[in-house]
C-alpha cells in the first residue's frame, strides 16, 4: 500500500479558516460542529515572547488507525490504494440505531471523528482526504484552498524527500505507533528585527509616557504583570484537539462559521 498524507507548515499559515470552510462547502456539511478540517488557535506567553499557534487538523489517516479496531460495526476501512481512512455510513447509522457509541472518538487521539450534535445516537463523519477527487488525479479540496501553501498532499516517501522528517507542533500527541500520514513543519523561532531597548518601553508604557498627568496611576504595578505568561490569563492557551462538546469544539474552532 502507498500511503499518502498532509504537509502542514505552521510557520505559513494564520488561521484564516479557508481549508475549514471551503471542506464544508465541497462536502455539503452544515454549519456547526461537524468539521472534517479543523483550524485550532492558542497563545501562549507574555509581552516580548507571546506566541500563537495555529494548526489545522483534518483526519491523519493513519498507517495503524486505533477508529478501526474501536468500532464495534466494523464501519471503518483502509482503503488500498492511497491509505485513505474511509467510514462506511451505512453502518454506522445502524449502529447508532441500536446503541449510543463513540469509541472511534475515544479511540483516536486526534479527534477526527466528527459529529453535528453532542447526542451519542448521532452517526459519525470524517475526512476521506477528498478520495473521490483523488481517484480523478485532483488534489484534496483544502489543499488548493489554502492561500499561503502552507498545505500540500502527496506520498508520505515524497513529503519526507521534499520538507525532511518535520517536528510535530507544541502540544500536539505524538503517537507513533499510531503512524499519523502527516508532516509537519513548525513555526520559526522568534528574532528581532528592530535594535530596540525592551526594558525602557516598558518603563514608558508602565508610566504612560512622559506627557501623562502626574496624578495617573501607573498602567501596571510591575513589568511582570505584563512579561511573564500565567495559565489560564488567554481563554485559548492550550491545544485542545478533543473537546469535551460541541459547544467547547466551536470554541476552540471558531471565526469559520
Amino acid at each position: 500500500m502507498t500511503q499518502y498524507g498532509f504537509f502542514f507548515d505552521q510557520s505559513r499559515c494564520t488561521g484564516c479558516h479557508a481549508c475549514s470552510i471551503l471542506c464544508k462547502s465541497w462536502n455539503a456539511l452544515p454549519p456547526g460542529p461537524a468539521k472534517w478540517m479543523r483550524v485550532f488557535k492558542w497563545e501562549q506567553g507574555g509581552i516580548l515572547d507571546l506566541r500563537v499557534h495555529a494548526l489545522a487538523v483534518p483526519c491523519y489517516h493513519c498507517g495503524n488507525p486505533p477508529c478501526l479496531a474501536a468500532c464495534p460495526a466494523g464501519a471503518m476501512r483502509k482503503e488500498e490504494r492511497f491509505g485513505t481512512v474511509l467510514l462506511d455510513g451505512e453502518k454506522c447509522e445502524k449502529l447508532h440505531q441500536e446503541m449510543e457509541c463513540r469509541r472511534c472518538w475515544q479511540a483516536c487521539p486526534y479527534g477526527a471523528p466528527q459529529f453535528e450534535s453532542d447526542d451519542r445516537r448521532a452517526t459519525m463523519s470524517k475526512c476521506n482526504m477528498c478520495v473521490d477527487r483523488l481517484y480523478e488525479g485532483k488534489r484534496p479540496v483544502c489543499v488548493l484552498g489554502c492561500s499561503l501553501r502552507a498545505l500540500d498532499f502527496d506520498t508520505l516517501d515524497n513529503l519526507h524527500e521534499w520538507y525532511g522528517a518535520g517536528q510535530a507542533p507544541e502540544g500536539f500527541p505524538e503517537r507513533p505507533r499510531i503512524e499519523p500520514a502527516a508532516v509537519f513543519k513548525i513555526s520559526d523561532p522568534k528574532r528581532q528585527l528592530i535594535r530596540w531597548d525592551a526594558s525602557d518601553a516598558l518603563k514608558l508604557w508602565q508610566g504612560r509616557g512622559p506627557f501623562a498627568a502626574p496624578e495617573l496611576p501607573p498602567v501596571f504595578t510591575s513589568i511582570t504583570d505584563v512579561t511573564e505568561w500565567r495559565p489560564g490569563a488567554a481563554g485559548r492557551d492550550r491545544l485542545v484537539l478533543k473537546p469535551k462538546s460541541a459547544e467547547e469544539k466551536m470554541y476552540y474552532t471558531s471565526d469559520d462559521e
